[in-house]
């Protein structure tokens, strides 16, 4: 996939088509409705596999540029992420500005259905950070480009299980590869953000007999899940100390940068979080120079896109799960091609998604 260079004085110039430009992004819809308040990115980043399908964010972001460039980053690993999953599916994802909180109500989010649904199918809405199943069948109310609903619509509910099982098979690749044996007991793990996905994960490494470490900003959550499964409990200022086998953000983006990487200990990044490389070049990068095995996030979160993937087809959770199991060989494997090919493993895992976004353009370019 061809990405065009550009420079800082281009950028200032065109901050808009020139941040899409950067990685080739096709189409951005800006929307905005004064009556609900609704302020809402829609970022479509490829659509050579099929419609593009992600979730929709709510957060309160610091300005209008820094929703536009987490909406664009997040897009790019969904395209990225259904690629390399095997699924017929684009890149997209949305983000709706401003505390979930304080302005999320039914008539703000009825609003970005209507939003949704002017794309006509090219761009398929889910759940995401803030958002719930509940938010999804309102939005359903003005749009059927819309998929993580509930159970009793059809739906397949909550995605957390699909997702954490297939970090934590993910993660025993990893382990396969770093030690050469899959087996998690007795590994330390930090788990960072223990919201649905990062608790499940957590109860399948206590399972396995892993000592799991676990941080969240929720106190609450952190005294539910320590108590529920004997995880012990690490301060925010106090993680990056710790001397552990396995760092497993599952949280918001960007943990993994200048400043934890010079206290990071650790033998495997692996966990749910999205975009966990604060800069991709330079972190992925460092964290090969320190002797991490960086599994790349787009490949081991795809437990989410896989599931609502099969609602879309008719929902089955075996089938969902068993999909989800293959995770374990693609990571195995990218980590051969990065071998191979004396390539960093993020670096190996885009190449795996170009590949097929290639060949399928040819195809269709034949057709």
């Amino acid at each position: 996939m061809e990405v065009t260079t550009l420079k800082n004085s281009d950028l200032a110039k065109d901050p808009v088509i020139g941040q899409m430009s950067l990685h080739n992004h096709e189409q951005i819809l800006f929307c905005n409705d004064n009556a609900t308040g609704l302020k809402a990115i829609i970022a479509i980043h490829n659509t050579v596999l099929g419609p593009s399908l992600g979730g929709t964010r709510m957060w309160n972001y610091a300005n209008e540029m820094e929703a536009l460039h987490d909406v664009l980053r997040l897009s790019r690993g969904m395209t990225y992420k259904s690629s390399v999953a095997g699924l017929n599916l684009g890149g997209g994802k949305a983000v709706i500005i401003g505390d979930a909180k304080k302005i999320k109500n039914e008539a703000l989010l009825r609003r970005f259905g209507k939003f949704v649904d002017s794309l006509g199918g090219k761009y398929i809405t889910a759940e995401d950070v803030a958002m719930t199943s509940r938010d999804m069948e309102i939005i359903k109310m003005e749009t059927d480009y819309v998929s993580g609903l509930p159970e009793n619509m059809g739906g397949s509910g909550d995605p957390s299980p699909v997702t954490a099982y297939g970090v934590y098979v993910s993660m025993k690749a990893s382990a396969k590869e770093t030690w050469g044996s899959d087996s998690l007991s007795a590994k330390k793990v930090l788990v960072q953000g223990i919201g649905h996905v990062g608790e499940v994960l957590v109860d399948h490494l206590t399972k396995e007999g892993a000592k799991v470490y676990i941080n969240d900003i929720s106190q609450e959550r952190l005294k539910a899940v320590s108590d529920k499964y004997k995880a012990e409990v690490v301060a925010a200022d106090k993680m990056f100390d710790l001397d552990i086998d396995i760092y497993a953000p599952c949280a918001l983006g960007a943990t993994v940068n200048d400043d934890t990487l010079s206290k990071l200990k650790c033998k495997i990044i692996c966990g749910a979080a999205n975009n966990q490389l604060a800069d991709e070049k330079v972190h992925g990068a460092l964290v090969a120079k320190k002797g991490i095995l960086y599994a790349p996030d787009f490949v081991v979160n795809a437990g989410g896109i896989i599931n609502v993937f099969y609602e879309l087809e008719g929902y089955n959770r075996e089938r969902a799960l068993s999909h989800a199991e293959k995770i374990y060989d693609t990571t195995f494997n990218l980590f051969q091609l990065a071998k191979q090919e004396n390539i960093l493993t993020y670096q190996a895992a885009n190449k795996l998604g170009e590949q097929r976004i290639e060949a399928i353009a040819r195809i269709n370019a034949v057709l």
